[in-house]
């Protein structure tokens, strides 16, 4: 079935099946098809009565809406807890934040010991749910004395994060309910507390460049453009290369986007996004915007035309690349995600087809439909990207930012090295409950070395706080990393270092790097003077 409520179930018992072979049974208290309702997925397994039941349904908008509201709420609750803690207290707020998403929840029995005086120890502790009774062991008996009560809020055993690790009490669990903590420990914390606000101001002004090139492109109109041929067709109209009349030296890409069908799916505030962040992006690994235009039916886009083709094509004719060539294409996506993440833009889209080589074989960010400028330390939850590609926190809904573009760098390395992503499945589904399964479930091929191993795991953790290039020193960790010893990245920032990879373009309208595509046989969409786009 295909429906769009997840489950829960009140009373009764339903058995769960797949292709007709029983898999369990669930009691009520279950919960089920949250998974499918998130992504809008074909359900994957049968559901079906095994007694007289009552179900809880609940449609995907408000669902949704109710995890984001949730994960809103949990942030904002621990923030306010580290807040009351004095080492954290002078934290920024992006760290704090930071640190509650590496929280653990930890779960105590009545009488369970959760802190034994004496005992060597590098954790701390924030009580989320009941009690606990700090005692001490008296030197000279056996007796405890009875301390203090400590409840929800309260925390304890914030020394071992600063390097104070013999524990000088016993903390234990005294609740009939149970006791739930909320558990960091001191080399998680040491890995988040940095001078984030260092890492995000350090780049040039560059209003100036933007304002050149936006006067350079003022005085041009769409009929000032001839359409040369198509490089690609994509899921609102095609991207052509085109020359400005009179100007035989230059070709760029327009890129022609239905205005109905941008409606239709929702994508307006998408597309108004792509606008502004390709405008102000001044960055040599990102493909620059120059001047859009629209009619009644398109929105168009005149960027800069890149003809060495698309990454995925040379890697489908190739199979796989080596070490040095993923290495050089991994380093330029590194560099324009440096450039993003700085000004908190998150990308949300990599794979090969949104990697572009340029004549000289430098490799550009394209395609920002799903790019968003986030606020300062804050999540997003909108779902978006490539199944192969998508974070675990994505799919299940928990709120993310630049640590997802983290990960999908991660599955980038391993399909440029493969020739195939390491999370693949035959329908999304599949994929994302494969995702979910983790990157050490996942057998790597003899020929990835040991470094470009570690250097994937690391990216791909299932915890966002724990990636290299989220963690304290920032991106420059990946750039640090044993796989890029020796790599030269000054000569790749000054285009001096030579690429794995040399197009052939033999002048300025060369498609032969792209596809065939045969000429746009749709009807003409259908006018919007709607107005929703009057800024673009």
């Amino acid at each position: 079935m295909n429906v769009v409520s997840p489950f829960s179930v009140a009373e009764g018992r339903v058995e769960v099946s797949r292709d007709g072979k029983y898999l369990s049974t669930m009691a009520p208290g279950k919960l089920f098809g949250e998974l499918a309702i998130l992504y809008n997925c074909k359900r994957t397994a049968t559901i079906k009565a095994a007694s007289d039941c009552k179900l809880w349904a609940i449609e995907r908008q408000c669902f949704q809406t109710i995890m984001m509201r949730t994960g809103l709420t949990r942030q904002i609750e621990y923030t306010d807890f580290l807040k009351s803690v004095p080492i954290f207290k002078n934290l920024p707020e992006e760290t704090l934040i930071k640190i509650t998403d590496s929280l653990d929840e930890t779960f105590y029995n009545q009488g369970d010991y959760i802190i034994r005086q004496g005992a060597r120890g590098d954790t701390f502790f924030i009580i989320s749910k009941g009690r606990v009774k700090v005692t001490i062991k008296q030197p000279t008996g056996t007796e405890e004395k009875y301390i203090r009560t400590l409840s929800k809020g309260d925390f304890f055993g914030e020394k071992a994060l600063q390097g104070d690790d013999l524990r000088t009490a016993n903390i234990v669990a005294d609740d009939p309910d149970g006791v739930c903590c909320l558990v960091i420990d001191r080399e998680t914390f040491n890995q988040l507390i940095s001078s984030l606000d260092e890492i995000r101001t350090r780049y040039r002004d560059e209003s100036v460049e933007s304002r050149r090139i936006n006067e350079e492109f003022e005085p041009v109109r769409l009929t000032d453009l001839r359409v040369i041929a198509t490089l690609g067709v994509g899921g609102f109209g095609r991207v052509e290369l085109v020359q400005i009349q009179g100007d035989h030296n230059r070709s760029f890409a327009l890129k022609q986007m239905k205005k109905s069908q941008i409606v239709e799916t929702r994508q307006q505030q998408h597309i108004m996004s792509e606008k502004e962040i390709m405008g102000e992006a001044d960055c040599p690994f990102i493909v620059k915007l120059f001047k859009t235009f629209k009619d009644r039916k398109y929105l168009y886009m005149l960027m800069e035309s890149c003809l060495g083709g698309e990454l995925w094509t040379i890697l489908r004719d190739k199979g796989h690349f080596d070490d040095s060539t993923t290495r050089f294409y991994t380093a330029c996506v590194v560099e324009a995600f440096d450039y993003l993440h700085s000004r908190n833009i998150i990308y949300r889209d990599l794979k090969p087809e949104n990697l572009l080589l340029d004549e000289t074989g430098y490799v550009k960010l394209v395609d920002f439909g799903f790019a968003k400028r986030l606020q300062h330390g804050r999540k997003t939850w909108t779902f978006c990207g490539t199944p192969e590609y998508v974070a675990p926190e994505v799919i299940l809904n928990r709120g993310h930012d630049i640590s997802a573009d983290y990960w999908s760098l991660g599955v980038l390395m391993f399909e440029l090295l493969t020739g195939t992503p390491p999370f693949t499945g035959a329908d999304p589904m599949k994929t994302y409950n494969i995702i979910l399964k983790g990157i050490d479930a996942i057998d790597f091929p003899r020929n990835i070395t040991r470094n470009a191993t570690a250097l994937i795991k690391k990216l791909c953790r299932d915890n966002p706080a724990e990636r290299l290039g989220y963690q304290k020193g920032g991106i420059s960790e990946i750039q640090k990393h044993k796989w890029f010893d020796g790599f030269n990245w000054e000569g790749l920032r000054n285009h001096t270092l030579s690429p794995p990879i040399t197009p052939n373009v033999r002048n300025v309208v060369d498609t032969s790097n792209f596809d065939d595509y045969p000429p746009d046989a749709d009807q003409p969409p259908p006018d919007d003077v709607s107005g929703w786009d009057s800024e673009f």
